[in-house]
């Protein structure tokens, strides 16, 4: 049997609540299924917490938040590419490898760029805190 979401039958508000479960049906799929998404998760509350500890600027939230938002976005397509290759085939196939690994290239630079924007902007703060600077 064949099930589009698609062409959803609900109109309005109805049909936005049933979007949003979908959504959150694969954000907690991926949150249990994913070891690096949890990983992810709990770095970015990590990063929540030093951002209210430090009273990090509005600026700077934004781009706390923007980080994280992105990371974590990152991972989820990351999943959806995986189980999507893994629907067309299981057989190892060189372009399905090379589609995951990309995939997986394309989190890992974000994740090294969001690591980055993190240590630019709590560094100086971990620092005075411990008094090395």
């Amino acid at each position: 049997m064949q099930v589009s979401r698609n062409k959803s039958k609900y109109k309005g508000l109805k049909q936005f609540i049933y979007s949003a479960k979908y959504s959150l049906d694969g954000l907690f799929y991926s949150y249990k299924n994913e070891r690096s998404l949890r990983i992810h998760a709990a770095a970015s509350m990590l990063a929540i917490v030093l951002g209210f500890f430090f009273k990090i600027s509005h600026i700077q939230w934004a781009l706390v938040l923007v980080s994280l938002a992105i990371i974590l976005a990152f991972e989820l397509v990351n999943t959806a590419m995986e189980a999507a290759i893994d629907l067309v085939t299981l057989e190892y196939h060189e372009l399905a490898r090379i589609a995951k690994d990309c995939c997986s290239a394309a989190t890992f630079v974000m994740s090294i760029a969001g690591l980055i924007t993190m240590s630019i902007i709590f560094g100086p703060h971990i620092l005075n805190f411990l008094n090395i600077i």
